[in-house]
C-alpha cells in the first residue's frame, strides 16, 4: 500500500488555469473565512456586534408611504 505522501502528491506542472484558479479562489475564500471567524469569535468585538445584531429585522422606514416604495 502507497504511503500518505504519494496519495497526496501533485503534479503541479500538469495543473491547467483553471486548476490554479480553482486553487487559488479555495485558499484565498479559506483565508478570508478564517479572519471572518476570528473577528466574530474575538471577545473584545463583542460589544460592536452585539449592537449591530438586530439591523437584519428592522424594515426600512423610507419606503413606506403611498407607493409601498414603487416609483
Amino acid at each position: 500500500m502507497s504511503s500518505l505522501a504519494d496519495y497526496f502528491e501533485t503534479d503541479w506542472a500538469a495543473m491547467t488555469a483553471t486548476d490554479w484558479v480553482g486553487t487559488i479562489l479555495t485558499v484565498v475564500i479559506f483565508v478570508l473565512m478564517v479572519v471572518a471567524y476570528v473577528q466574530v469569535f474575538r471577545p473584545k468585538n463583542r460589544d460592536k456586534l452585539e449592537a449591530r445584531k438586530h439591523i437584519p429585522f428592522e424594515d426600512d422606514h423610507e419606503d413606506r408611504g403611498e407607493n409601498d416604495g414603487r416609483p
